[in-house]
């Protein structure tokens, strides 16, 4: 298993070290004491989990995880509790509160261990599929979200329109690179403008021009181009 501390401070980031050692599975393979190397060097290490303070000089750890295309398994660490509450807004895995105690931290790499373990037994690919969680930040809200909940997503200019749970945040991506990055098992390009995921058509009606238009369960209709519509029809058909 391996792992990425990010601590601005040098002897929060020894003491936890120290507490790992006691776990032989785990393989320390970044260390960072700011968000901007961290940024740069997380998509190298290809971590399995991260350890991530909350309160750093420069970028938080909120805004860490906002940049980051793809975070490992997070459990924040910090001497602040009054953060608990926006961790667990953002579904971090855990919380450990400093000074680390040791059996709080074995409860963590427990939870680690599972979520590994089943992700191992999916056999998914590293592109992005719907057992994925994805970090989202809009203003001063933060959501940590698991694609199968996304029910579409939207090109609105230089950002896409994320839509779950009745929440719409935008992030700063083309909808042509999110397709790239997105499982086509179950998420289909429906047009210029939308991506929709395919476990949320609710029903589909013949439209204009050869089109189709998907009724989503959430109440949205979206449309299927012509040329879509084709593709659509093959990928769905027995």
């Amino acid at each position: 298993m391996k792992a990425v501390i990010v601590d601005d401070e040098r002897l929060a980031r020894n003491a936890l070290k120290t507490l790992l050692a006691e776990f032989k599975e785990i393989e320390i393979v970044g260390e960072y004491d700011n968000a901007d190397d961290a940024l740069e060097g997380i998509p190298k290490d290809k971590a399995d989990l991260l350890f991530l303070d909350i309160q750093m000089p420069g970028k938080n750890g909120f805004e860490l995880l906002q940049e980051l295309d793809k975070a490992p398994i997070v459990i924040f660490t910090t001497a602040y509790d009054e953060y608990a509450i926006k961790a667990f807004e953002v579904n971090a895995l855990d919380y450990l509160l400093k000074p680390i105690e040791e059996d709080r931290l074995k409860h963590a790499i427990e939870q680690v261990r599972e979520r590994l373990k089943a992700k191992a037994e999916s056999n998914r690919p590293e592109i992005l599929d719907e057992g994925d969680q994805v970090f989202l930040k809009d203003g001063d809200k933060c959501w940590f979200v698991y694609l199968k909940d996304v029910s579409h997503f939207e090109s609105v200019g230089n950002y896409v329109r994320v839509y779950f749970d009745g929440n719409k945040p935008m992030i700063l991506k083309s909808l042509n690179s999110l397709e790239e990055r997105l499982n086509n098992r179950n998420f289909f390009r429906a047009n210029r403008k939308h991506i929709i995921n395919l476990n949320w058509i609710d029903s589909v009606e013949t439209w204009f021009n050869g089109g189709l238009l998907v009724k989503l369960k959430s109440g949205v209709d979206v449309e299927i181009s012509r040329r879509q519509a084709v593709k659509f029809k093959d990928i769905m058909s027995l």
